[in-house]
């Protein structure tokens, strides 16, 4: 059984077009839409309804199309349907788990640590990874226009410590190349910045997004960048992906990867091996993998901490050094990433 035919097909199902921005428009939006193609038991429709409400579907349809048809299990569907458990309040989960609204000292630019300022590029995703810890971020008071973006660059400008920016969202790669390339130019002219640093799933879930308008700009700057995606499980690398990165690498950029240790997902060492495995085959340094930060919507996630280091410690048995990703957590308030 499946679900009800009167659900419109999303267009460009079979073979999403080459133009990312097109892309990015034409995601499935609802979970009845993403039951549909996946050939999933209607029910499971309702049971994501109330999640849904809270935190909406986005998912593109190159990302949909690694995920397997009819499997309720796969790893990268649980990334992106919503379940009934959302809507549970549970203990210790709270919208702002990181307390960032605490050190957002200008519009659209947080600085929690030493040497370093996080601008939110973009306050839109391509897809809502359902264990995201900024969907209750107050993103509206946090999207400065062009004009409004000096006097927040502003702020990087008068501290001489700050050596790295960080481009963060949403994603900030959901921003158009014009828009990036002005950004990335004004910070290329402040002295004392040395490295230009971007979070983001694009290349990942949309791998067209690496074009050569994105590759001109990264190339133009004088900054040391750093690109850090977010790849949980090694289905998420097709040879699509392994295209995009390659061609990052290609503009003289430094790949890192983070993960999430999200129940259901990537908890046995058996797949997280698998993963950095994946990731070194695609030109992918393995960097973080991040325990659950405790956002409300997300508890059905939590792996505790005394499994994820038992996990580690398996990991550590078959792989490499240099393919180890660190396990840590981000306390609120501490200087740096804590180790686990």
């Amino acid at each position: 059984m499946h679900c009800e035919e009167a659900v419109p097909e999303a267009p460009g199902f079979d073979t999403p077009p080459g133009d990312w921005q097109q892309q990015l428009r034409e995601v499935i939006r609802d979970p009845a839409a993403l039951c549909r193609h996946l050939g999933l038991d209607p029910e499971r429709v309702s049971a994501a309804t109330r999640g849904h409400e809270l935190f909406p579907v986005r998912v593109p349809l190159a990302y949909l199309s690694r995920i397997r048809r009819g499997d309720p299990d796969d790893p990268l569907l649980r990334q992106v349907l919503p379940l009934r458990a959302e809507g549970h309040a549970v203990q210790g989960f709270i919208d702002d788990p990181l307390e960032e609204r605490d050190h957002t000292p200008k519009p659209g630019l947080i600085h929690k640590y030493p040497g370093r300022a996080l601008l939110i590029a973009s306050p839109t995703c391509a897809i809502n990874c359902r264990y995201c810890f900024r969907r209750h971020f107050p993103y509206a008071d946090n999207a400065p226009s062009m004009r409004e973006w000096d006097r927040t660059l502003d702020y990087l400008r008068e501290d001489t410590s700050i050596q790295e920016a960080i481009l963060s969202g949403g994603d900030p790669l959901a921003s158009p190349d014009r828009r990036l390339a002005v950004l990335v130019e004004r910070l290329d002219a402040i002295p004392h910045l040395k490295r230009l640093r971007i979070h983001t799933r694009l290349p990942v879930v949309i791998p067209d997004r690496v074009d050569d308008a994105l590759l001109e700009w990264l190339e133009g700057t004088r900054l040391q960048t750093v690109v850090v995606l977010h790849i949980n499980h090694a289905q998420e690398i097709d040879e699509a992906v392994v295209t995009a990165c390659a061609r990052l690498k290609t503009a003289g950029v430094t790949l890192l990867n983070q993960s999430v240790l999200l129940r259901g997902v990537n908890d046995d060492a058996k797949t997280l091996a698998a993963l950095s495995e994946r990731l070194f085959e695609a030109g992918i340094l393995p960097y973080y993998l991040h325990v659950l930060d405790p956002v409300s919507g997300a508890a059905h996630f939590d792996v505790p901490d005394a499994e994820a280091r038992r996990l580690v410690e398996t990991l550590r048995q078959r792989l490499a050094g240099f393919l180890m990703p660190r396990l840590v957590r981000e306390v609120p308030g501490e200087q740096s990433k804590t180790p686990l």
